[in-house]
């Protein structure tokens, strides 16, 4: 470069810079590249999910998405640290009862005016509620799941009961009775895998006219553990420690880990997340039959609440008019029907629910999809400081109340007395 004159080496160098400015999601010749951190882990899900990013960057050759795989078992603290650290993905798949404390925080982007009409009049305004957090929407709800009883079909059959259907579930009282009449020689009528007892309860708990949560004039935000509320954990404990029709040795478990005893014939029935259908198929056993029935209703008929798979768009993300196409794009009503089949699930888009696929008695997929007009924002779904409360309260809390360590009043008073001392933390 010696002896060039000088504007010659301004030049240059202005050429240099410009090509190396290209972070912050920039690719080369202007390419835009988009992370996308999915949570998808059922081999079907993640097929399903990179063909739609595949389809995606051979039609968009201009904004490339790029698959990153994450995990359901870390992804608050991964999020978190991603946030704070400025390495967030631009599109965040997540819950949405996860959401809130990211929200308020300025993590995750307002897609109040980055949606299409299409995707905001798609999906109903109760799904909706679920990632409205303030004036705000932070997250696209596009998966969700109903809690639904799975059964073995010849014990029911030989037990003689009525069979539920979503136009005549069983009540709490007669779940309860049918219960104790498949108990018996060893097994049990019903085990509860209740590893995380409080989502099941409080979500179970609408049925019977359960909040729990209450938000007064102020906008604060308290605990009132009231009658409705204490429905389902009373059938659950007269189950356990009454009846003996449930099983104790369940009540720390995971979903999946009370499968091998249900194919073995030890329990007639297990409470379990709609999605389960997908292992159940994979692992029974060659001639078990299963079928899936509604959970049972309250004073609220089969009103359960839901806390929906959602996608979010960072806040940091330079990228988001480019992100919210991507979404308009995987949550097409046809797409939405695909990742919904690839992971057992039921999409909250109202033209998507309407796929024959969806409406097959097969695997239950009918009995599920009949229950969706009952799915509501789970009670906890807006409360800041609600990861916390459940954690350090309602966890060991329940824990201990289903296992008989206490009592119905000790429990109001751990939800209600320590629960909103946690809640105040959050509320000032």
């Amino acid at each position: 470069m010696r002896g060039r004159p000088s504007w010659i080496l301004a030049l240059v160098l202005t050429v240099v810079l410009a090509g190396c400015a290209g972070g912050g999601g920039g690719g080369g010749h202007g390419r835009i590249t988009l992370r996308f951190q999915s949570l998808a882990w059922q081999q079907e899900s993640v097929a399903v999910n990179k063909e739609l990013v595949r389809e995606w960057n051979a039609a968009h050759p201009d904004v490339r998405v790029e698959y990153v795989q994450g995990s359901w078992d870390s992804v608050h603290d991964q999020l978190l640290t991603s946030f704070e650290g400025g390495e967030a993905p631009d599109i965040i798949h997540d819950a949405s009862d996860d959401l809130a404390d990211f929200a308020y925080g300025g993590y995750l982007a307002d897609l109040t005016g980055l949606l299409p009409a299409r995707l905001k009049t798609g999906i109903p305004r109760r799904s909706w509620e679920t990632t409205t957090f303030g004036h705000g929407i932070y997250g696209v709800p596009f998966l969700q799941e109903p809690r639904v009883l799975i059964a073995n079909a010849r014990l029911l059959k030989e037990s003689g009961v009525r069979i539920p259907t979503p136009a005549r579930p069983w009540s709490w009282d007669e779940f309860r009775q049918v219960s104790k009449r498949l108990s018996g020689a060893g097994g049990y009528g019903v085990a509860w895998p209740l590893k995380e007892p409080v989502s099941a309860t409080l979500n179970l708990s609408l049925s019977a006219g359960g909040s729990l949560f209450h938000r007064g004039p102020d906008g604060r935000v308290t605990v009132r553990f009231e009658a409705a509320d204490q429905v389902v954990p009373r059938t659950l404990r007269e189950q356990v420690g009454t009846d003996h029709s449930a099983s104790p040795s369940t009540l720390g478990s995971g979903g999946s880990d009370t499968l091998p005893g249900f194919f073995a014939g030890k329990y007639a029935m297990v409470p379990l997340g709609f999605s389960y259908r997908q292992q159940i198929r994979q692992q029974a056993p060659k001639g078990f039959a299963w079928q899936v029935l509604p959970a049972p209703a309250g004073a609220d008929g089969l009103a359960q609440g839901v806390s929906p798979q959602t996608l979010s768009i960072a806040e940091d993300s330079p990228h988001k008019k480019e992100a919210a196409a991507f979404l308009d794009f995987l949550l097409q009503p046809e797409n939405m029907v695909r990742l919904a089949l690839g992971d057992w699930m039921l999409p909250t888009g109202t033209r998507a629910l309407q796929a024959p696929a969806l409406h097959r008695t097969a695997y239950g997929w009918a009995t599920g999809t009949a229950l969706v007009a009952g799915l509501r924002s789970a009670p906890a779904q807006s409360v800041r400081g609600y990861p916390e409360w459940k954690d350090k309260v309602a966890t060991p809390a329940f824990q201990e109340y289903y296992s008989g360590a206490i009592g119905l009043g000790e429990l109001r008073e751990r939800l209600e007395k320590d629960g909103n001392l946690v809640l105040a933390r959050y509320q000032r």
